[in-house]
């Protein structure tokens, strides 16, 4: 198979006509029934195929946006008529029914391959956590080292290009660790983004569904495709404006205090007292080496205090939400323990001495950690940590099976807890040959912005390499702003009878500034309180001393609303050239109104009143 099985190519290639969909998916079945990697549980047989490829046959490429495209999908993700086992044939059923995620990449003509190996009931972060018939996945970079898990299989299927992307999930890790491991782009999405039903709980409030792709734009554009609103799934959330289809480009800007662009980005790391690599030096350098990837793609960074994070990570299997993973399979460790692995039990059984006193108080200091975060996030466009701190041999796990696979999620099992969204990235080699990855991540709703960032990361971290083009449909854009800057020159300046209605929104003064030449400034009939009305003349040779507040986007729309007629907000000129929005006044409203220019601004019109 000598076409490169990522999407991009793929669709390129059967757009063009150099490749027949049917000839393309009957050989990656091939392929992923001849795995050594033990990637797979269930692979579709050529009958299993035919109803997706009598699809194909009635449409184009032209008509569907992943047209002949073949992905994977963790068997604890429903297929219809396809067994879903969570590793675990005891548990095995066969759904009527897509889970709505598949069920939207089928319908843009994706077809799934099969269904693909993980840690039983998604409960680690190592994928040597499936019994037999299935085995331990094997690393695709060093076979004799773990793949990371729980979504082993489609990391692997992926990484060996059986297919060209693949869905998984992400409870502590599970969707990031296997990506860093074998070179891949892991997008945790924001808790609810993508529909969970169908999908078989760990804990089901923290659960995502998860994207594996070859790199960012590919995550981008297939998130595009699966991120819709599930009215039947209640842990559903809408996609909110800012995180669209639009806002995605390959690095951002940050916006100024003054609300214009500047270049480049702020992030935040720990600090270098706690960092943890349980003895890894490889893997110490390469975060190291990752830090300066992210400098040279444009970032600013400073090392900050990350001891909430980690704190809220230990909540997750020490605290009361390993009950969830307890409730998910209660009725089967109840009649037939004995399915179950030994790990798996020594993990969830305890959780039956778990009441709800420990449930609240949990959720209790888990609310102290997510408001002890929130500085960090408002301070920095991103914050970075590595994937993981190091990679293990097969052998070494199963050996230490606990305390190795909670190594691995030192840097994860945070995120769901506290509500972010992630992406990792690949950023380099170890010596043992396995993938070693930076995590960039930020608040729910930021998926577009940390997508753009690795999409910058990337240029930097592969220079030298083969660049994959954007797949077409991906539309660069730069992300709205967080907050708007307003030009006032009247009562709603700093300490005057209206600049309330700018404080009590969250407003904060940028700078004192003047106009541009060019403005006329009257003080208009009526009040109280007095409003000035500055308008545009180019006739007129003075400027107006102004002043520039930021509201949050969010409390914009309200201070509009309030703005009585004549005024308005429209764009103002600065003395520095800049546009930014501000206060005008419509021609009409000068009537009864007296010219005050002369005054160069309403300040000093004020005190020759007094």
């Amino acid at each position: 198979m000598k076409q490169k099985n990522t999407v991009a190519a793929l669709l390129a290639a059967y757009h063009s006509g150099a490749l027949s969909a049917r000839d393309w998916l009957l050989g990656c079945r091939e392929q992923a029934a001849a795995d050594q990697h033990n990637a797979w549980i269930h692979v579709l047989s050529v009958e299993e195929l035919g109803p997706y490829l009598a699809f194909l046959e009635q449409r184009s490429p032209e008509e569907l946006p992943l047209y002949g495209v073949p992905f994977a999908v963790k068997d604890n993700i429903d297929v219809a008529d396809i067994p879903t086992t969570a590793a675990c044939a005891e548990f095995a059923y066969t759904p009527d029914e897509h889970a709505p995620v598949v069920e939207l990449l089928i319908r843009a003509g994706a077809v799934p391959i099969g269904k693909t190996n993980m840690d039983q009931f998604a409960t680690g972060l190592v994928g040597v956590r499936s019994p037999e018939p299935w085995g331990a996945c094997r690393n695709t970079l060093n076979p004799e080292y773990i793949s990371g898990g729980s979504s082993a299989g489609s990391a692997v299927a992926v990484a060996l290009g059986q297919v060209a992307f693949s869905l998984g999930t992400d409870t502590a890790g599970s969707g990031r660790v296997p990506a860093a491991f074998n070179g891949l782009v892991g997008l945790k999405p924001s808790r609810g983004l993508l529909s969970t039903r169908g999908v078989v709980p760990a804990c089901a409030s923290l659960d995502c569904v998860t994207l594996f792709a070859h790199d960012a734009s590919e995550a981008n554009f297939l998130l595009d495709i699966v991120a819709r609103e599930d009215t039947r799934n209640p842990w559903s959330r809408a996609n909110p404006y800012h995180n669209g289809a639009r806002y995605f480009a390959a690095g951002i800007a940050r916006p100024a205090a003054s609300g214009e662009p500047q270049g480049g980005f702020r992030f935040a790391f720990p600090q270098r007292d706690q960092w943890q690599f349980f003895g890894d030096p490889d893997s110490e350098a390469a975060f190291e080496a990752g830090l300066k990837q992210l400098e040279q793609a444009g970032g600013q960074g400073e090392a900050v205090d990350f001891a909430p994070f980690f704190d809220a990570a230990r909540l997750l299997y020490q605290g009361p939400w390993v009950a969830e993973r307890y409730l998910a399979v209660k009725d089967l460790i109840s009649s037939q323990p004995q399915a179950l692995l030994p790990v798996i039990r020594e993990i969830i059984e305890p959780a039956q001495g778990l009441s709800a006193l420990d449930t609240f108080s949990a959720q209790y200091t888990l609310k102290g950690f997510r408001k002890a975060v929130e500085p960090l996030l408002q301070a920095f466009d991103v914050l970075v940590t590595p994937t993981a701190p190091t990679c293990y041999p097969i052998d070494a796990v199963q050996q230490n099976p606990i305390e190795l696979n909670s190594r691995l999620g030192t840097y994860t099992n945070f995120m769901n807890l506290l509500d972010l969204a992630a992406v990792a990235v690949p950023t380099a080699r170890l010596p043992s040959g396995v993938g070693f990855g930076l995590t960039l991540f930020h608040d729910a709703f930021t998926d577009k912005r940390l997508l753009s960032l690795a999409a910058a990361l990337e240029r930097v971290s592969q220079a030298g390499g083969e660049t994959q083009a954007p797949i077409q449909g991906a539309t660069p854009s730069r992300s709205p702003a967080s907050h708007i800057p307003v030009v006032v020159c009247g009562a709603h300046l700093e300490g005057l009878p209206l600049n309330w209605q700018l404080l009590e929104r969250g407003g904060t003064k940028v700078e004192l500034t003047r106009s541009a030449r060019g403005y006329r400034l009257y003080a208009l009939a009526g009040g109280p309180p007095m409003r000035p009305g500055m308008v545009r003349d180019a006739s007129s040779e003075a400027d107006i001393e102004v002043e520039v507040w930021q509201l949050p986007a969010e409390q914009f729309g309200s201070f509009v609303s309030e703005i009585p007629a004549p005024l308005g907000i429209g764009k103002v000129e600065l003395a520095d050239g800049r546009w930014l929005p501000g206060f005008i006044c419509e021609g009409s409203g000068l009537e009864g109104a007296t010219e005050i220019t002369r005054h160069g601004g309403w300040r000093a019109w004020l005190r020759s009143r007094s």
